[in-house]
């Protein structure tokens, strides 16, 4: 686990940088975590104030449709704990955008974008768990179901990218970042759903981490593409599975050994952090086409290494009326 200084540094690096509408939602649940209940406040008043018409939370790139479903959840529980109306007017907003408007399939199953017609593995993280902590549980596991159709694979593994106007994948790569979205999203999501359903989400979050951990190096890194040895290491995927695992075994629903996983991952995506604090030779924000740094990296770390010593997410109250 990080020790103090090590934790403020990497928070520090976190808070400095420029970020995106899901890299608001990452820190939102990183200050819930640590009971920074002022900056957390600060941090959603500042999404509400960044909020397009249409509903898409601390959104600046219009391109995007789903990530504001992360920042989304923590607006609605700063709402929920003050009972505020302006907050949570705008949290309604959102579902609204994710429920309704939003581009999807056919089917209902969202599209990560706006224009291209791609169901993304990315988006398991940003609308499923939300929508199952905003007391709509169903449409939480539709959207799982919806995802899960098109983009798991045989082995197990997920693809990157669906294209639903072809009906074939758009890129089919077993992407490290993308297998860790969905493997911390579901874990995320196990102790907001009823109890069949979420035992069943939880043999899902173990499978994926058994499918993921086949593929870890002698070293104990994962590569940017999980099944190809070629492919560079990436620290935060380690950090991703770490999130997963931890949290399970902190929540019961995972065997005490995930627990013990999750600590070695976290050791291994530590180990990559400069003196900065900064978590190096992650796809690189904004583009992610390169190594460096990113927001989500170091969200991801300080999120898996307070699941690795406390239990795993709080859950919440969710409304009777929704579903």
């Amino acid at each position: 686990m990080l020790d103090d200084g090590t934790r403020r540094r990497v928070l520090t690096a976190l808070l400095v940088g420029q970020r995106h509408s899901w890299d608001q939602g990452l820190t939102a649940a990183v200050l819930d975590g640590t009971g920074e209940a002022g900056a957390l406040r600060a941090l959603v008043d500042d999404a509400v104030a960044r909020q397009l018409p249409d509903g898409r939370l601390a959104e600046l790139d219009p391109a995007c449709s789903v990530n504001g479903g992360v920042v989304g959840e923590y607006v609605d529980l700063v709402a929920h704990r003050t009972g505020d109306d302006a907050l949570a007017a705008a949290a309604a907003r959102q579902w609204d955008w994710l429920l309704r408007v939003a581009p999807r399939a056919a089917d209902g199953t969202l599209f990560h974008l706006v224009g291209p017609r791609e169901v993304w593995a990315d988006t398991v993280f940003m609308v499923v768990p939300p929508l199952a902590a905003a007391g709509y549980p169903y449409a939480a596991l539709a959207q799982l179901e919806g995802h899960r159709s098109r983009l798991r694979r045989p082995d197990g593994l997920w693809r990157a990218r669906w294209d639903d106007a072809a009906g074939r994948p758009a890129d089919a790569g077993a992407w490290g970042t993308g297998n860790g979205w969905v493997a911390a999203g579901l874990a995320r999501t196990v102790g907001r759903l009823p109890a069949g359903v979420g035992a069943a989400v939880a043999g899902e979050v173990r499978a994926l981490l058994d499918a993921c951990l086949a593929h870890r190096r002698p070293d104990g890194t994962l590569g940017d593409v999980l099944d190809d040895d070629a492919s560079r290491p990436d620290p935060a995927v380690a950090a991703m599975l770490s999130y997963a695992a931890s949290t399970g075994a902190a929540e019961g629903w995972l065997p005490a050994a995930y627990g013990g996983a999750g600590r070695s991952l976290l050791g291994t995506a530590g180990a990559c952090l400069d003196a900065l604090g900064r978590v190096s030779g992650v796809p690189a924000a904004p583009r992610f086409d390169r190594p460096g740094h990113s927001p989500e990296a170091q969200a991801l770390l300080l999120l898996a290494d307070a699941a690795a010593v406390t239990p795993g997410p709080r859950r919440r109250p969710r409304s009777p009326r929704r579903g």
